[in-house]
């Protein structure tokens, strides 16, 4: 069965899904196959689609974010779901209903999937984006695996970048140093850090250096200090601007959304995916997450 595009403003919809990540994606995929009436608005540019190697998504061996993300919009598309290129603005509840304005238009839904990710903050390093995603990394967690036994240089601006710096050298390669970036490590930190025969540099990194192949980071001294690949410090930027306007909560920190088991957020009928959610933040997490809410709000529509 394929729905008719009958998503205009005076259309009731099942749910509205905003972000075509693949927390995103998976909801569409799960909802579209109950054939719920859905809209999912989707603005190119998240993080998934600068992955270069996801390595760890059940059933591929290896996937870029790009190929992972046409494929799902593609299946989406294949079971109904309504699909447009437009920046959510705001979402507010009027009388039970939720109505989201986008595209200078107000639709209007009975549950919202809120799935629009995060930005990267990058560290503003000459070069860096000649080797991000292949040489240079920010998640240990995503790419640890991809430093394997290779010269490993951890550029952080916290002592947080010891621990990485530790935990690294026993998962992943013996050479591992530690360029504090700003700051002195305290003299427990240093002691660890010698420990574990990890060396310690301290100075403000620059340039990466390299054409096709990272060979070293120049520091503001002028200093050289080689290395294979870089897990260097990165943030991110949430994209909920349009939850302003509903009073839903938070962390202690204010910065990520607090949610139930299902994904539900403090507000009935918000459910919360990806890197919005408290919690950890990868694809095959976020795909979970999007199948669990998309049940949940099918056993509420067909009230079981």
């Amino acid at each position: 069965m394929e729905h008719t595009d009958d998503t205009d403003s005076e259309t009731l919809l099942d749910c509205i899904v905003i972000g075509a990540g693949p927390g995103g994606l998976q909801a569409c995929i799960h909802l579209g196959r109950y054939n719920f009436r859905v809209l999912l608005f989707h603005t190119p540019g998240g993080r998934t689609g600068y992955a270069k190697h996801i390595e760890n998504y059940l059933g591929l061996r290896v996937v870029s974010g790009p190929e992972l993300l046409e494929t799902g919009l593609a299946q989406a598309k294949s079971f109904g779901v309504a699909i447009e290129n437009a920046k959510v603005d705001h979402v507010t509840i009027k009388d039970g209903i939720f109505e989201v304005q986008a595209g200078g238009k107000t639709r209007r839904s009975r549950f919202v999937i809120a799935a629009s990710g995060a930005k990267e903050t990058l560290a503003s390093f000459k070069n860096l984006h000649r080797f991000f995603g292949n040489f240079y990394f920010t998640c240990m967690i995503c790419d640890g695996y991809r430093t394997t036994g290779k010269k490993l240089l951890v550029i952080d601006r916290t002592a947080n970048g010891v621990r990485m710096s530790i935990a690294m050298k026993r998962m992943y390669t013996p050479d591992v140093t530690f360029l504090s970036h700003g700051f002195s490590p305290a003299p427990v930190y240093k002691t660890l850090l010698e420990d574990e025969g990890i060396g310690l540099v301290e100075g403000r990194p620059e340039e990466l250096l390299g054409e096709t192949v990272l060979e070293g980071v120049r520091l503001a001294d002028g200093r050289i200090i080689p290395c294979e690949v870089i897990l260097g410090w990165g943030g991110i930027s949430l994209n909920d601007d349009y939850l302003e306007d509903l009073p839903v909560e938070r962390d202690p920190d204010g910065f990520k959304i607090l949610t139930k088991g299902s994904g539900e957020s403090s507000i009935p009928g918000l459910f919360v995916l990806g890197a919005l959610r408290h919690g950890h933040s990868q694809a095959i997490i976020s795909a979970g997450q999007g199948a669990e809410a998309a049940i949940e709000i099918s056993t509420r529509i067909v009230e079981i």
